[in-house]
């Protein structure tokens, strides 16, 4: 199946959205032994919505549709409350590669959510290689661990994948009637109010004893994983298709690895490279597979 340029720009888009998205997890990583995982949550929501309201005053943007509003608190819901708290939490209690691998699912996740709620229709052939991989994901996961047994980080995990998978495809469907850039602005926007107040109730008594490196992850996770790298993947979704960009995601788990190798010193394993090679393969399958879009 040929796929037409703006398709192919979509799919370049997500690829580049699956990088910046890729640095969360290990940033995340880095701000939870010393900043409070509520704490992070609203105070990167917070900082994400200044910059939000800022970018669209400077551009004059005209308020969103009305009939849009709800579907934007919505998917705010998820994007903004239901994603980065359970993630907090999870990096407090899992190392990020492990996180990194257990999110793999998200792509599937995020199929059966498109086909649910935004009009698309996934082949038979999709579905065969989104399971593909997924199911290398999961190997992955149970070969790390040796016992299937769900820890509460992993309950965790689950929490962030459900929230990802309707936040990545109610933002994607968004983006069909917005600008990508501007639906995460009106997001986080939206949620300023929320989100200060949260930040202000949650202050520490002292920063005093956050590190650097804490610093520099919060600085990551509230500028790039909670605003611009969204301006990327909705534009993506809205070129190439919620499922079609949504499964580039497979391969996440694998550029969360090699970030947790380099920023958190976490152990690099060979066996990783022999996955991330199956799940690229189940991506290119997948990616050749049609997708109908209403």
């Amino acid at each position: 199946m040929s796929l037409s340029r703006r398709e192919k720009l979509g799919l370049a888009l997500g690829c580049a959205g699956v990088l910046l998205f890729g640095g969360t997890l290990p940033a995340t990583r880095l701000a939870v032994p010393t900043i409070d995982p509520l704490f992070l949550s609203a105070a990167r929501a917070a900082v994400a919505g200044i910059a939000g309201v800022i970018v669209l005053l400077v551009l004059r943007r005209p308020l969103p549709p009305r009939k849009l509003c709800g579907e934007l608190l919505l998917t705010a819901l998820f994007t903004i409350v239901g994603f980065p708290v359970s993630m907090a939490f999870a990096m407090t209690r899992v190392p990020a590669t492990h996180g990194g691998v257990v999110l793999g699912i998200i792509p599937l996740a995020t199929v059966a959510v498109a086909a649910l709620i935004a009009h698309e229709r996934p082949s038979a052939g999709f579905w065969l290689a989104s399971l593909g991989g997924a199911a290398i994901v999961v190997a992955f996961v149970l070969r790390e661990e040796g016992s299937p047994q769900v820890a509460l980080g992993d309950l965790f995990l689950l929490g962030t994948i459900v929230s990802a998978a309707f936040g990545y495809t109610l933002s994607g469907r968004l983006s069909r009637s917005l600008p990508g850039w501007e639906v995460i602005c009106w997001q986080v926007a939206l949620f300023l109010p929320l989100s200060a107040t949260a930040t202000l109730w949650l202050w520490p008594p002292s920063f005093s004893h956050v590190t650097s490196e804490a610093w520099a992850g919060f600085v990551y996770v509230s500028f790039v994983s909670q605003f611009f790298a969204f301006f990327v993947f909705n534009a993506a979704m809205a070129m190439g298709g919620v499922a079609r960009v949504g499964q580039l995601m497979l391969l996440q788990p694998f550029v969360i690895v090699a970030l947790a190798a380099l920023v958190n010193g976490e152990p690099l394993r060979l066996a990783s490279f022999a996955f991330a090679a199956a799940v690229v393969i189940a991506v290119v399958i997948g990616q050749r597979m049609q997708v109908a879009r209403r």
